[in-house]
């Protein structure tokens, strides 16, 4: 039915009205609050308000969407959003995600889509370069996000150690398989336990040292311990930039333990894997071309919309082995070609064009132009911690990424004080920080995200923590 094409005259129309309406906020996001006041009784009414028995002019309709997006959502798009790894994204990737709307490309067979697949294999080869994998034998996929990426490692993991996992699962196992990561890994690694079968009790989360890292003779420990006891030791998860802290492991230090018992050597570098394009932070995530595997977040510090990762390796048959299966309905255009049909490659079976927005923004801005965003993103993380110490606050996370977690000397016992300070901060709508223990220790948890944050932004953050202690404290 041409009706929900709309007209030619209507689409024209919309794109008038809207394109503006976008530009606006684009432009000046930073003038709006960071924050929305949470209402639930209001927002549902608001939502409530579209009657689907009564349709609706799209030009009225799309401008309630836009009025009720500015007013009901946290604007993680603006310079003081010090948040959870969501970045402003720039604008080619917004507008690669209109063209992959606009043309859906199917990525699941290599046929129906042979450009789309082919620069997604592009982009994995190239990062799987800057990582330091030999690039005969890098392979990898866009997954969803980061959760997708880790659960397709721990899959990877269990078929390269156990013959027949994937046709009899974990009717093969003859001792119980054991993952080992840090306490403050992301929690995916329990999800992806969870979702493979093997459980939450198959983690060992080694308890991370002062400086939120794991260390490798603790690990070593760990792993004898339960080979002696019967386990199976199958793998090992280092973070490069943890999300609470940003600390990063030992990546040296635990390829050797891996290496020593022949276990699965993976790196979850979701935010801090974007440190390998600049050359100076590059060394701090030395060790990472020893992995097995990788995975780097799009949708974090390359700074795109939401959502996107990518599962990089550096043995080119193991997602063949985990994931390959033959259908008689999938599309056989190409099955005398050369080529690699995206469902037999990943979880993932219908796929979404996601590796679009990266690839465009390096065609705009180049591998330079992601350095030097970078740079000013370590830069402003150095300035918000030298300010916040003039200012009396200490610091007391240990990363050289962008992410500070600081509190009072004073009241640094007392959790209800960082709390409290992040509640009016957020109730403000002057930025957007939030709360996490280090050693212990409650700390105001401010990360740089977005590439805009200025010096100025960094001053008015700490303007606004010096303000809610004074109306905490007094003085």
């Amino acid at each position: 039915m041409t009706k929900f094409d709309l007209t030619s005259e209507e689409r024209a129309g919309l794109f008038r009205m809207l394109i503006p309406e976008l530009e606006s906020y684009y432009s000046n996001t930073s003038e709006l609050r960071v924050t929305p006041p949470l209402d639930p009784d209001e927002i549902r009414k608001v939502v409530r308000m579209a009657d689907f028995n009564h349709p609706e002019n799209i030009n009225d309709a799309v401008r309630k969407i836009i009025d009720s997006l500015r007013n009901y959502i946290v604007h993680t798009p603006h310079p003081r959003y010090y948040g959870l790894f969501n970045p402003r994204p720039n604008f080619p990737s917004v507008v690669a995600d209109l063209l992959t709307a606009a043309f859906n490309p199917q990525l699941a067979a290599w046929s129906h889509s042979p450009f789309a697949a082919e620069v997604e294999n592009y982009l994995i080869s190239e990062f799987g370069r800057k990582v330091g994998f030999p690039s005969e034998e890098t392979d990898g996929v866009f997954a969803t996000g980061g959760a997708e990426a880790n659960i397709t490692a721990v899959l990877c993991a269990l078929n390269n150690a156990i013959p027949g996992f994937a046709n009899e699962g974990l009717f093969s196992l003859k001792a119980r398989p054991v993952i080992y990561c840090s306490s403050e890994a992301h929690h995916s690694v329990i999800r992806a336990a969870r979702t493979s079968g093997l459980g939450k009790d198959s983690v060992r989360m080694i308890d991370a040292d002062a400086k939120g890292a794991v260390r490798p003779d603790i690990l070593e420990k760990s792993v004898l311990s339960d080979r002696s006891e019967g386990y199976l030791p199958f793998m090992v998860i280092g973070t490069a930039g943890t999300t609470g802290t940003g600390s990063i492991d030992d990546l040296h230090g635990l390829a050797s333990v891996a290496q020593r018992h022949s276990l699965w050597y993976h790196i979850d570098a979701a935010w801090g894997g974007a440190a390998v394009l600049n050359p100076e932070t590059r060394k701090w995530v030395s060790g990472i071309e020893k992995a097995d595997s990788v995975i780097i977040d799009v949708h974090k510090w390359l700074s795109v919309p939401m959502s996107s990762s990518m599962f990089i390796t550096r043995h080119r048959e193991i997602l063949g082995k985990t994931f390959r299966i033959t259908t008689d309905y999938m599309p056989k255009d190409a099955e005398k070609l050369e080529i690699t049909d995206a469902y037999t490659h990943s979880i993932q079976w219908s796929r979404r064009f996601i590796g679009l927005k990266l690839y465009l923004s390096l065609m705009v801005f180049g591998w330079r132009g992601y350095s030097e965003i970078i740079e000013h993103q370590t830069e402003m993380g150095n300035l918000l911690r030298k300010v916040l110490r003039e200012n009396g606050w200490i610091v007391i996370n240990h990363t050289p990424l962008p992410l500070v977690c600081f509190t009072d000397e004073k009241h640094k016992s007392d959790p209800s004080f960082t709390r409290n300070i992040s509640e009016k901060i957020i109730r403000s709508g002057e930025a957007w920080v939030s709360v996490y223990p280090v050693n212990g220790i409650s700390a105001i948890r401010a990360c740089i995200t977005n590439y805009n944050t200025s010096p100025e932004d960094i001053n008015a953050l700490v303007k606004s923590v010096n303000k809610a202690r004074i109306e905490i404290i007094g003085g």
